[in-house]
Order: structure tokens, then sequence, then C-alpha cells
């Protein structure tokens, strides 16, 4: 159990020192260009793991359908939007904007899953929104200044929770990695013009350690991460896990103030509170009506 938590725990400041690492390439490269990138290597690592599980599997015509819209809008547009937003967001921010997901998926999974909302999901989102306030308007109650960047950040967390919904009901009839496999590829071959006409203008480092900061996130972050997390998850309670990755916001934090030497401010710290806080109170409610009705 305690190396189960242990690389839960690794996982989740992977994914949580990702905000930082995707503003310094964005530095480096356009963030059409980046996606299209990162994708490649995603793909290309998938399909690698394909070929060795031998797991890939047919496919039907309704499935495609979903798997085309869950590549374009739960990858393409969530990175594409992820790295725009990063160009001008703060990460620590950003990552906190994230970190309500949950919240937004339990509604979502209320509209089209049938699942039932509760009053603490409600006083959770309220605390949460009220962390937001705090960290957005950066202390400052009087006047509200949102970064055109943060707007792409929320859109990053309306097309995750998009995706949580859409892989929760692929994964009834598909395996998921078929499900990442098709998604990903869907994304990658969507981006390739976008690449050439969104962005103006192309920026593209030749850097080698910018191509190896970009291919190892790629590879480490939405590969090996998650495979250690699918692998690891099943060895834990659920509802304890998922509040495990509700402190990606307190690593982004650290590792910005380590690699950007970026302040940690109270006020990032008050807000942080209350989003995780909000998160876990909706989360740990939401997972234990699910195992009720299960």
């Amino acid at each position: 159990m305690l190396k189960a938590y242990s690389w839960l725990i690794l996982c989740v400041v992977v994914w949580g020192s990702n905000f930082v690492f995707g503003k310094i390439l964005v530095q480096d490269f356009s963030p059409t260009m980046l996606t299209m990138l990162r994708l490649l290597f995603i793909v290309l690592v998938l399909i690698g793991l394909s070929l060795y599980k031998k797991s890939s599997r047919r496919v039907n015509k309704a499935d495609l359908i979903c798997l085309f819209a869950l590549g374009v809008i739960g990858v393409f547009v969530n990175q594409w939007s992820f790295f725009t937003g990063l160009q001008t967001a703060d990460p620590t921010t950003s990552a906190l904007i994230l970190a309500t997901t949950p919240l937004l998926t339990g509604f979502l999974a209320a509209v089209f899953l049938k699942e039932r909302l509760t009053i603490r999901m409600l006083m959770g989102s309220i605390l949460a929104f009220i962390g937001i306030y705090f960290v957005v308007t950066k202390g400052n109650l009087s006047t509200i200044h949102i970064d055109k960047g943060l707007l792409w950040i929320v859109v990053t967390m309306i097309t995750f929770a998009i995706m949580i919904i859409m892989t929760r009901v692929l994964s009834q009839r598909i395996d998921p990695l078929t499900i990442t496999l098709y998604s990903n590829l869907v994304g990658f071959i969507v981006s390739i013009p976008f690449a050439f006409s969104l962005d103006d203008p192309i920026r593209i480092s030749f850097d080698i350690s910018d191509w190896a900061l970009l291919i190892g996130t790629a590879v480490i972050v939405h590969g090996i991460a998650t495979l250690i997390w699918n692998n690891n998850i099943r060895h834990v309670n659920a509802s304890k896990a998922s509040i495990l990755s509700n402190l990606e916001p307190f690593v982004a934090m650290v590792t910005g103030f380590f690699l950007l030497t970026k302040p940690i401010t109270s006020v990032e710290l008050l807000g942080s509170l209350f989003i995780v806080g909000g998160v876990v109170l909706s989360t740990y409610q939401w997972k234990k009506q699910i195992k009720r009705r299960g």
C-alpha cells in the first residue's frame, strides 16, 4: 500500500510540474506547433506500446465518430488551449483553475450520465470559486483583471471535463489503450494544418535542450506517468487517490518558485486552500454516491 501511494504521489509531482515546464516551452515554441510536436511523440509511444501489447482492436463506426470528437475536443483543443494560455497566464493560477475540473465533471455527469448532484458538491463548488476569485484578483477584491491566457486555461478545464465524460462512456465498450491511441492520433492529425495557420509567427527552437524537454515531458507526463497511475490506482481507495491529485497546484507553486523564481504569495496559498478544500469536499461525496449506487 505504501509503495502504491509513493508511485501515485510521484505521478502528481510529474503532472503538477508540467505547468511550469509548459510555461518554459511556450517561450521557445509557438503553441500550436508545440501541441503538434508533443502529440507526435505521444502517438509514437502509444503505437509502440500497442504493438508490444498487441491490444489494437477494431472499432465500430459509431464509436469512431465519438473517438474523432474526443480527439478534436479532448486532445487537440485541450492541449492547444493549455499552451496558448500559458503564454501569458501564471502557471500556479492555471493549475488552480484546472484543479476545479472534478466539479465541472460532476455537473456534466449529472446532466449526461444522470448521476446525482449533492449538497456537498454545491457547497464545494462555492468554496472553490471563492478560491479562484482570490487567486485571479491577486487579493485586490475591488477590481477584477483577468489575463486573456486564463480564459484559455478555462477552455482547457472545460475540454478536460468533457474528455473525462466521453472517455468514461467509451471505456464501457473499448479498452483504455485503444481510446488513448485513437484519440491522440486524431488530435495529432487535426493539429497539423492548424500548426501552420494559427501560429503567427511559427516558432521552433533549435536548442537540443528544448527538444529534450519537449520530448521528455510529452512521453513522461502523458505516457509513463499515466501508465504508473493506472497500474497503482487499483491498489488504493479511489476517493483517497483523487485527493492526491488535488496536490497538483501546490506542486506547480513549488516548482515555479524554484525554476521560475516566482514568489509564493499569501493570496495564492489562501486561494489554494479554498479550491482544494472545495474540490475534496465535492469529489469525496460524489464518489461516495457512485459507490452506493454501484
